[in-house]
């Protein structure tokens, strides 16, 4: 009996491992820094649409956005730009619209 369990442990942790590996790969997460000095995170995730921000310490969920070229999503009165050559532009608190580069 104990040489089941033991099988049966070893399985289990395998499986738990593929599943926590993929899970850490399903997601991204950037840094920007604005010409405005604005600094913010962003986070992907795979089966998800939207993209999650820590900006000014508070954190926003945008939605995506039809856009022209590129991606853009908005929410809460932040817009974030992600053009399709990688210029990444945000606007909030009423403020214009700010170049941000990957830190």
């Amino acid at each position: 009996m104990g040489r089941h369990k033991a099988i049966l442990l070893a399985i289990t942790m395998l499986a738990g491992g593929i599943v926590s590996a993929g899970l850490a790969e399903a997601q991204t997460f950037r840094t920007y820094r604005c010409a405005d000095g604005t600094q913010f995170i962003v986070g992907f995730y795979d089966d998800d649409k939207r993209a999650f921000l820590q900006i000014d310490g508070e954190p926003v969920t945008l939605a995506k956005r039809l856009a022209v070229s590129g991606i853009r999503y908005s929410g809460a009165g932040i817009t974030l730009v992600i053009g399709k050559s990688g210029a990444t532009t945000v606007k909030h608190l009423k403020r214009p619209a700010t170049a941000c580069a990957v830190v």
